[in-house]
């Protein structure tokens, strides 16, 4: 049985702080509020390609780049 999600509960995840000031460089002048919000839609855009059978190789890329200047990779 699946345990179900309340949308309007929210977790903590902690990530290091040179992690978090480089988000908040990345996201200047963006529109994005907090970095919460951009590891959001990060994540959002990543679980929904996840349903796509094969990333082409750009696609692949621009991914890999992504989490290299998040410092992920």
């Amino acid at each position: 049985m699946k345990k179900e999600i309340n949308k309007n509960k929210y977790g903590t995840v902690s990530l290091p702080m040179p992690l978090i000031e480089k988000i908040k460089e990345n996201i200047d002048g963006t529109g994005i509020h907090s970095p919460s919000a951009y590891i959001t839609f990060i994540l959002r855009q990543i679980f929904s390609e996840s349903h796509q059978e094969v990333l082409d190789k750009e696609t692949e890329e621009e991914i890999k780049s992504r989490l290299k200047s998040l410092g992920y990779l």
